[in-house]
């Protein structure tokens, strides 16, 4: 590999997309003449021969695109192509062209050493001779030209200009100002730069230069290489849009968010809403303050993670789509006044239009651009269609759209501007990684738009589903997920778009390189060859065997694990039998049986669960100090508010459950507080009362009332004492802690599942929509992230529904669909009954059974009914006197399983034991 691209690779720490972009840079060098004059359709042949989606530079000179989306970086990827381009090929002079003021100004800063978002930091030849930048406000005085007479070439001159200081004329005909003969250096500086025998053109968001004067004037500069980059690789014309001839490296926005390189985008409605019960007035307003909510719960949450982490803290805004300018002035008298959450918005709200002119428009971009700042007091944003490329911040957080538009046109020109992630990449806290958008009025609609395949979330569809009604079948066999864990299966195996499916052990798998990890194993790969994986197997063979034991967690201890090694060792058959005795290395049998034992625990619905409790004393305590409450100010709540996401598809509650009320207002803090292993009410009563005493001063003084206060009190407990537990673990000294496992419970192993499907059926995404004509019988589904198994079959589009709501739903740990004898229940002496699914959460275990509402009634649904309830009160009696979890039969009608129903709505009305 080139040393160059190593070097800028990690000296810029470059993101793969940004990398395998520089790469074809690299690849492009040495395969045109980088001189000027080149023959510019022999150039396109060798492009197009090695790159076939190039098929026209659509310059007069070779032009590549590079399509990368929002939030990966395209400003760092041109400092990439900068500096590979002058150390490895010598080239010094760069023009990036801006399309806007805005992008322009931007570029000028990233571009100069000191900036601290300086793109060339880290390259070590630029920091003893920093590049020359010259712009359209400088280049008059001929900066960068006089250093070359007097001092010869030498280092690199950066031109960073607005798209308009080239192509635009001045009043009476006159060629713009950049054409006009300078007494510094003898000609215009644009004839200057077109002369220039190394002249790289850079256009930022290239879409925006695709009018007819743009590509005149862009022609006219002669470079001997462009480079273009844009999330946007199409022009309008007309209805349809036309895409790019020159794209030669694409990286869409789905895979930046299946590769978590941007925020989760996700959108928020309530619980059982109804937007037909209000009037549009309503809903505006309704929206608009469940929009401040969710930005005050993740004010808290990303102030608490920040500080739990020890990271700088991020202020996070809330942005409103207005219809007009007459609208957006009307939404900022509406927020500024004092009955809008108290007048607490009223300095930290401002407005984005067209129509702001002098001081006022000044005062508006100079807060804009310092949004980020958490001393800069903006909390809310108004703009009319104002904010587009180049407004590239980290702390857009909730977005509130009040304009008329349709699902997809919402959600993609929305979610643009606050993609980008505060700390660069995601940190595995929903609050800090996701970018929500409120809309009641469209959620339905938005959720059935984000799961179709040609999706603005999944522009790459990992699967798309074929209609296979009526054909042929042919049997399939899937192992559980853990079989896939101990092999190389799960780097093959799921979701299928064209490409044809192929076998493997019987299980048909994705062809290598398309597939995605279930969540439910994440972890690094521990069984590399195919020895290990044969040890692998083994091992769980034998732990069938083991059966017998009260729980699948005394297989790890040392007796259990030492039989265990013996049985493997004995029945393990060399894969290399050829090698000869010495010579080859032994594999680690104690080792690989540990680790497969450990994943066979992780990947298995234990009955019951392995609780962890603390054993032995321990010591601990906290330093004295007062609670910062300089960033909390959270509002009171109406209602529950449902939060689902459009790319995971997760839903949280933002509110929690009714509370008891308290006599003393500090109780509501104290007592979520120690429940929090690390506090003891006893040990810390003192210190808890004080902080908790200290927020609840600080909540009412700028809460209106003790109503609102109590409300705050209540309803955001939770969170508020996450806030006050992340203080006091800054504070806090602690000796040594140990740790006892106790379960009790016996095990069973999960089995292989066989079922048919069509001939031509490929693996299905399970979000993708049904339809009633389709056979779903015939189909299996797959790309689950808590199923045990990676690929299912469902009898009826209710059950595939079910299986949504269950990955949707965080309290869930577990589920899959039982093969046949894994549940002995029998409602008849000779009928055996198998519910349709097996859900562990993290308080109960459930057997659901999905069922067409018009069936509910039906004698035989009755008597399997009455069978299940007895089978789960036997099994909850064994298991709480086991210090276990309870079971529950569930019998849902089909009619019940709607997206924004949740797991634990289910459960409280369709519970029958």
């Amino acid at each position: 590999m080139n040393r160059h691209i190593n070097a800028i690779s990690g000296r810029l720490s470059l993101r793969p997309p940004q990398r395998q972009s520089l790469e074809i840079l690299s690849h492009i060098t040495e395969i045109l003449p980088l001189e000027k004059g080149a023959d510019s359709a022999e150039s396109l042949r060798l492009i197009n021969a090695e790159y076939p989606t190039v098929t026209d530079f659509e310059r007069d000179f070779p032009s590549l695109c590079f399509a990368l989306a929002t939030g990966v970086g395209k400003t760092r990827l041109m400092g990439a192509f900068i500096a590979y381009l002058h150390l490895a090929k010598g080239i010094r002079h760069f023009f990036v062209l801006a399309p806007n003021l805005t992008i322009y100004n931007k570029l000028i800063a990233d571009f100069t050493p000191n900036h601290p978002k300086y793109v060339l930091q880290g390259i070590a030849e630029f920091a003893q001779e920093p590049p020359e930048i010259i712009t359209g406000d400088n280049y008059e005085s001929g900066r960068g030209v006089r250093e070359r007479d007097l001092f010869g070439e030498r280092g690199i001159h950066i031109n960073v200009f607005n798209i308009s200081k080239i192509n635009s004329e001045t009043r009476g005909g006159r060629e713009p100002r950049i054409k006009r003969l300078s007494e510094y250096i003898g000609q215009s500086y644009f004839d200057y730069l077109a002369e220039l025998n190394d002249l790289v053109l850079l256009m930022d968001e290239s879409h925006r230069y695709r009018a007819s004067a743009g590509v005149r004037a862009i022609n006219e500069l002669k470079p001997i290489l462009g480079l273009e980059l844009t999330a946007t690789p199409q022009i309008e014309a007309g209805s349809k849009p036309l895409a790019f001839k020159n794209v030669i490296y694409s990286y869409a926005l789905s895979q930046a968010l299946s590769d978590g390189f941007v925020k989760e985008p996700a959108v928020a409605t309530r619980e059982n809403f109804d937007p037909k019960n209000y009037t549009a007035e309503q809903l505006e307003e309704l929206k608009i303050a469940d929009g401040v909510r969710i930005h005050e719960s993740t004010k808290v949450e990303l102030e608490t993670f920040a500080k739990q982490h020890d990271l700088l803290i991020v202020k996070p805004f809330m942005l409103i789509v207005a219809r007009d300018t007459e609208h957006a002035n009307a939404l900022m008298t509406q927020i500024k006044s004092a009955d809008f959450f108290a007048g607490h918005y009223k300095e930290r709200v401002i407005t984005v239009h067209s129509n702001q002119r002098g001081e006022e428009a000044d005062e508006t971009v100079a807060r804009l651009l310092a949004v980020e700042k958490t001393d800069e007091p903006t909390e809310i944003v108004i703009h009319v269609n104002m904010l587009k490329e180049g407004w590239d911040v980290t702390n857009l957080y909730t977005i509130v759209p009040l304009r008329a538009a349709n699902s997809r046109t919402l959600v993609e020109q929305s979610i643009g501007r606050g993609l980008r992630l505060p700390y660069g990449r995601r940190v595995g806290v929903s609050a800090v990684d996701r970018l929500t958008i409120v809309a009641h009025d469209k959620f339905q609609e938005i959720v059935d738009e984000a799961n179709k395949p040609d999706s603005v979330i999944r522009l790459v569809p990992v699967y798309i589903g074929r209609d296979v009604a009526q054909e042929q079948k042919k049997s399939v066999t899937v192992e559980p997920t853990i079989i896939a864990a101990l092999t190389s299966q799960l780097k093959a195996t799921e979701l299928q778009s064209a490409p044809p499916a192929q076998s493997l052990d019987g299980v048909e798998v994705m062809p290598q390189g398309q597939s995605k990890v279930p969540q439910l194993v994440q972890q690094p790969m521990r069984f590399d060859n195919l020895e290990e994986q044969q040890i692998a197997r083994v091992t769980l063979e034998t732990i069938r065997k083991f059966e017998r034991l009260p729980r699948s967690a005394d297989l790890q201890k040392p007796e259990i694990q030492a039989e265990i090694v013996r049985a493997v060792a004995q029945a393990y058959i060399p894969v290399a039998q050829n090698a000869l005795p010495g010579l080859a290395s032994q594999p680690n049998i104690e080792r690989l049986v540990a680790q497969t034992t450990e994943l066979f625990i992780e990947l298995s619905i234990d009955i019951p669960k392995i609780v962890v409790t603390p054993k032995g004393e321990v010591a601990y305590g906290y330093n004295d100090f007062d609670l910062d409450t300089s960033g909390i100010s959270l509002q009171p709540v109406a209602m529950d508010i449902l939060i689902q996401h459009l790319h995971s598809n997760e839903r949280e509650m933002l509110a929690s459950k009714s509370l008891a009320q308290e006599t003393r207002l500090e109780d509501y803090i104290v007592r979520a507080l120690i429940d929090y292993d690390d506090i003891s009410y006893d040990d810390h009563a003192d210190m808890l009362y004080k902080l908790a005493g200290q927020l609840t001063a600080h909540l009412r003084s700028y809460l209106p009332d003790e109503e609102a206060l109590t409300n705050v009190l209540q309803y955001h407990q939770q969170r508020l004492a996450a806030a006050v537990h992340a203080q006091m673990q800054a504070q806090q000294w602690q000796g040594a802690t140990d740790y006892a496992v106790n379960v009790t419970r016996g095990f069973t192993s999960l089995r292989s599942n066989s079922y048919s499907v069509g001939v031509g059926e490929g693996v299905r995404d399970f979000r993708a929509p049904v339809s009633e004509r389709q056979n779903i019988r015939s189909m299996h589904f797959g790309g689950f992230r808590r199923c045990l198994y990676p690929v299912q079959k469902f009898d009826s589009d209710s059950e595939r529904r079910f299986a949504v709501i269950l990955e949707d739903a965080s309290e869930v740990l577990k589920w899959f669909k039982p093969t046949r004898g894994q549940l002995q229940i029998y409602y008849t002496r000779d009928h055996l009954y198998e519910p349709d699914f097996v859900v562990e959460t993290a308080t109960a275990k459930l057997l659901c059974e999905p069922k067409r509402a018009s069936e509910i009634e039906d004698e035989e649904v009755k008597a399997k009914a009455r069978a299940a309830i007895a089978w789960c009160r036997q099994a909850t009696e064994h298991e709480l006197a086991h210090g276990g979890k309870s079971w529950h039969y569930l019998l849902i009608p089909h009619d019940a399983m709607l997206s924004n129903m949740t797991i634990g709505g289910l459960i409280a009305t369709y519970n029958l034991s």
